[in-house]
């Protein structure tokens, strides 16, 4: 029991060094940071969207150094083809067979650059990966490298030509998160780190994709209380119920919320979820999936709206299982 502590605390110690490193990078975005972390230990996926400048592939970039996790970029654009990203089998004349050629995908972390511009074709190319962490290639399976992240990024405007993701690709992102402009005095440290260099350069990797396996077992393992489960389905729930919900969340976004609150749990140096944890990670796990009506959107109501109204009527338990 005793190494089962010890490690547990030298994984919990693993999530302020990396925090600080990215934070080297990314000026007066804690939470942001925290979230994209958070979304790593849950073994999810994450979708950023904001307007162009503001530091969403530069985020993406910095955590993989910090984790010393392999890493691919790809700028997406109508010409990038599904073959590039799962790979493709070619025939071999010496060997005389057909061999597989690996896809931009088989990476660590894959960073998804504009995701929005490429095809349908070409964006259900990820649709296997995302959610079973493989690729299938000329009917057969190739296992991509354990952990495996998608981090894909939008512009908030801009949507001539764009193919906006469909329902089914939005549900397999674990949270949606928005960098947003910096405070003018954060632009100003901005701007002094940037002056005589890239600052990505003195980022340091302070893990190994071991660690953050190790890391995410250790989420994994932290306790749910019974009442703490509830929660999460009665929230789930209500968001298919409400009136202004055309098409509320799937079990998965249940299992998503579970994660969550388990790696904020872990990242706060606790073994237990308490109801805090859940209603902390609801506006990022919840608002993609949620579709509002018609009648919704001619009123101008948001999807804000309605997880505050369902976040007001669903009752907390009083605390988890300590």
């Amino acid at each position: 029991m005793e190494n089962n502590t010890n490690n547990s605390s030298r994984y919990y110690e693993l999530v302020p060094k990396l925090l600080s490193q990215v934070e080297k990078v990314i000026i007066g975005k804690t939470n942001v940071v925290k979230m994209l972390i958070a979304a790593l230990l849950s073994g999810g996926h994450v979708l950023i969207e904001d307007v162009p400048g503001t530091g969403k592939t530069t985020l993406a970039m910095t955590l993989a150094k910090a984790t010393s996790l392999s890493c691919r970029r790809v700028q997406f654009t109508p010409d990038v083809m599904a073959s590039d990203i799962t790979g493709f089998t070619m025939y071999n004349k010496e060997s005389e067979r057909f061999e597989y050629r690996s896809g931009l995908v088989m990476s660590n972390i894959f960073i998804a650059d504009e995701i929005n511009r490429t095809s349908p074709k070409t964006q259900s190319a990820l649709l296997e990966a995302m959610e079973e962490k493989k690729v299938t290639v000329d009917g057969v399976a190739h296992i991509l490298p354990d952990p495996f992240m998608v981090i894909a990024t939008e512009n908030e405007f801009g949507y001539v030509g764009t193919y906006p993701l469909p329902e089914a690709q939005l549900d397999r992102f674990l949270i949606k998160l928005s960098v947003g402009y910096p405070s003018a005095e954060d632009e100003a440290m901005i701007l002094y780190n940037r002056k005589n260099g890239d600052p990505i350069s003195n980022v340091e990797p302070v893990c190994s994709a071991e660690d953050i396996k190790n890391c995410i077992a250790e989420v994994r393992a932290t306790h749910i209380d019974a009442a703490i489960y509830k929660y999460i389905v009665d929230i789930v729930a209500a968001t298919r119920s409400h009136p202004f919900s055309a098409l509320g969340a799937s079990p998965r976004a249940s299992i998503a919320l579970m994660r969550a609150a388990q790696s904020i749990a872990f990242m706060e140096g606790r073994n237990f979820v308490t109801p805090e944890d859940v209603a902390a990670m609801v506006p990022y796990v919840l608002p993609h999936r949620i579709h509002l009506t018609q009648e919704a959107k001619v009123k101008r109501i948001e999807v804000g709206f309605v997880i505050g109204e369902i976040m007001k009527a669903v009752r907390p338990p009083f605390k988890g299982n300590e």
